[in-house]
């Protein structure tokens, strides 16, 4: 029988989170770090990378800071070979970082549809491509792309932001069917709602905040802590023969039609 503490263990692992200065992408660059891996936070900004990595510092965990700008390539790539050459390899990649832009199709902009685009499914792209080189030559790698709920579903005022998650899952398979001949998997967490700062301007309407919990079929959002299940998984031993896989961790959303009424029988 197979030890479950191997099988989920990230030891001497070289894990790189993007958008990790927070939110999501925090919530799991500390999951992996405490499943054994060295974690590498990226994000924009160097401040916010500090105050993260000085947090996972603090509770034991391999933390680094690796701050750029994700939409401009050039410096995507040199972050990427600045990782190799620091670190050897790159084992683990979680595209995470995203932006979400509401707006009315006929009051939206090429600008946000550019940046939207650029930040959720170009980035990603590129940082899958820099990567998987040293995890081809490795024969071993994890790439997992942050999908949504919406990587599967509809909705209004985010044509970009559904776009850009549906094309995530597209990229997800396509990698995963390249990839996968090297020992490198590429799978997709779409995560439902979820209490962080990208859901404070809902969480501060009680009434909207009712509406959105009411489409969960658990009746609450979830903790950032509960998608660490998921990406450690994904990123172990334990998920070895998961390819091509888009994971919901949603509370019962995307795949459930949860209308609460009063049932009496």
């Amino acid at each position: 029988m197979a030890d479950l503490g191997e099988l989920f263990s990230l030891r001497n692992r070289i894990a790189v989170v993007t958008g990790a200065s927070r939110g999501l992408g925090l919530a799991m660059a500390r999951a992996l770090g405490e499943a054994g891996a060295s974690v590498v936070l990226t994000a924009r900004s160097e401040a916010a990378l500090g105050g993260a990595v000085a947090q996972l510092r603090a509770a034991g965990l391999d933390a680094h800071a690796e701050a750029f700008d994700l939409a401009d390539e050039a410096a995507l790539a040199a972050a990427v070979a600045r990782i190799v050459e620091r670190f050897g390899r790159i084992d683990i990649l979680v595209n995470n970082a995203g932006v979400c832009i509401w707006s009315g199709l006929h009051e939206s902009t090429n600008e946000a549809w550019r940046r939207t685009i650029e930040t959720n499914l170009t980035a990603p792209y590129l940082m899958a491509r820099e990567a998987s080189r040293t995890m081809i030559e490795h024969r071993w790698g994890r790439i997992i792309n942050i999908g949504s709920y919406v990587s599967v579903l509809g909705r209004e005022r985010l044509q970009a932001y559904v776009a850009s998650k549906h094309g995530i899952a597209g990229l997800t398979k396509s990698l995963a069917g390249e990839l996968g001949r090297y020992g490198v998997t590429s799978n997709a967490i779409a995560p439902g709602f979820f209490m962080t700062e990208m859901a404070e301007p809902v969480r501060r309407d009680p009434a909207r905040m009712q509406a959105f919990t009411n489409c969960i079929a658990l009746g609450r959002w979830g903790d950032p802590a509960e998608l660490a299940g998921a990406v450690v998984f994904l990123a172990s031993a334990a998920g070895s023969y998961v390819n091509g896989h888009v994971l919901h961790v949603d509370g019962g959303v995307a795949d459930v039609l949860c209308v609460p009424v009063a049932v009496s029988s």
